[in-house]
């Protein structure tokens, strides 16, 4: 053990690769215990009148959200010393109620799902905390942000899988089974990320130290950045809202979209987005000055809305297939979402030298952002009935859209401000 924490200490290249293995590891593993049931269609269950898989989801998103409200305290004070003991307690409490979901019958097993979802949420910060305030924090989340993207797409194809090699076993069951089969797995990623050395005094001097925050440093927070970070929740919402639809229901969008589709498409699409995003990703730590490395950020945001909002439109003309429209609009979500949760707040922290750590920004963002889900889903079932899933998707991308465009021009000129404030007060040159 003290020979491996020495090449963590003195190999760069060795501590990047371990840090995105490990990453990637306990954030993909997380989601085979949250996301295979929703690859289960539920035919014939209903319950209020309402289709029993919008009922599964809705009841695990509100509680994979009540997680993220709970998150803003519990992540951004979080010690150090506590975070291997929760997150192992986090997912067995997870895989504990997908069994009794399996257990109880319909309908009556959806509450389990929502204690599913209770713990979940706080998974991504703990991670996030292991790699933050480090020099090259955008390339150690890469890991992070590749399985955020590949993961879904790739637990659809394994539930398929499953289901094929065990056809006795319910769709109620196999999301415990698909749990169980990730567990030793998901015990490894977790020691990797335990064996992670802290921060040093280099990447303190150019992020700034990370450390557990008070009620007052959260004060401090909003009564000097409080506009821009507003309307970096209301962004984050539009996007988590957008992009958790899109996965929840990809089965219902491509039955639409394209009846011949077969379930390889979740992994073709999904792989090609995660090269995009990390390619993106990891060319943000080449930019050392943390103020050009925020504009940056703020730029590909915009392109990722771009994207988004273009192929939905060229695919209403029919000028790119299904495949192409389902592909580029993850990646435009993606390349939106993913630096705004990674980069964003990083060097916004970092620049400003703010007393904050990221979970604490990207927990308030979740929060709402998964409140904003469950409003759009129980919005589609109780007023949009007659819409079919493929067009509440492309009504809302230009929804997005314009929301994203008047925003972005209105922080862009808040955090300028802000910006050159700071220079005048420190004296620091303008190019800086």
């Amino acid at each position: 053990m003290q020979k491996l924490k020495q090449l963590l200490a003195d190999s760069r290249l060795f501590f990047v690769v371990w840090c995105m293995v490990a990453a990637f590891g306990t954030y993909f593993c997380m989601y085979a215990f949250r996301k295979p049931f929703n690859a289960g269609t539920y035919d014939g269950y209903e319950l209020w009148g309402i289709h029993y898989k919008t009922v599964l989801i809705v009841a695990q998103v509100f509680g994979y959200m009540l997680s993220k409200f709970i998150g803003i305290k519990v992540i951004s004070e979080l010690k150090s010393t506590s975070r291997s003991k929760l997150i192992i307690g986090l997912i067995l409490f997870a895989e504990a109620a997908l069994l009794l979901f399996g257990l109880t019958p319909f309908p009556y097993n959806f509450f389990f799902l929502f204690l599913n979802g209770l713990p979940l949420g706080m998974i991504w910060g703990i991670v996030f905390s292991y790699l933050e305030g480090r020099r090259f924090t955008e390339i150690l989340a890469i890991g992070l942000s590749i399985s955020l993207i590949v993961s879904s797409g790739i637990l659809k194809t394994i539930y398929f899988d499953v289901k094929e090699w065990f056809p006795a076993i319910s769709e109620f069951w196999l999301p415990f089974v698909i749990g169980l089969l990730f567990m030793p797995l998901f015990f490894l990623f977790v020691w990797m990320l335990s064996v992670v050395p802290a921060p040093g005094k280099e990447d303190m001097i150019a992020r700034s130290p990370r450390l557990p925050m008070t009620n007052e440093d959260k004060r401090n927070v909003f009564r000097n950045y409080g506009f821009g970070i507003i309307a970096f929740i209301i962004l984050y919402t539009f996007l988590a809202t957008l992009r958790d639809f899109r996965d929840n229901f990809a089965v219902e969008i491509w039955n639409e979209v394209d009846p011949t589709w077969n379930k390889n498409v979740f992994t073709q699409t999904e792989a090609i987005v995660s090269v995009i995003v990390l390619l993106v990703i990891g060319s943000l730590s080449v930019i050392r000055n943390n103020l050009k490395g925020f504009w940056a950020v703020m730029g590909i945001i915009t392109i990722g809305f771009s994207i988004s909002a273009l192929a939905t439109f060229l695919f209403q003309l029919h000028k790119i297939s299904a495949f192409w429209w389902m592909m580029l609009i993850g990646t435009g979500l993606f390349l939106a979402y993913m630096p705004l949760q990674i980069a964003l707040f990083e060097r916004m922290i970092a620049y400003f030298r703010i007393k904050a750590n990221a979970g604490f920004f990207v927990y308030m963002c979740d929060s709402i952002g998964y409140l904003g889900s469950v409003v759009l889903m129980l919005y589609k079932e109780f007023f949009m009935k007659e819409l079919n899933w493929s067009l509440v998707l492309i009504k809302f991308t230009y929804l997005q859209t314009i929301v994203a465009a008047l925003l972005l021009v209105a922080t862009s000129v808040f955090f300028y401000r802000v910006a050159k404030k700071k220079r005048l007060t420190t004296g620091e040159a303008f190019s800086s």
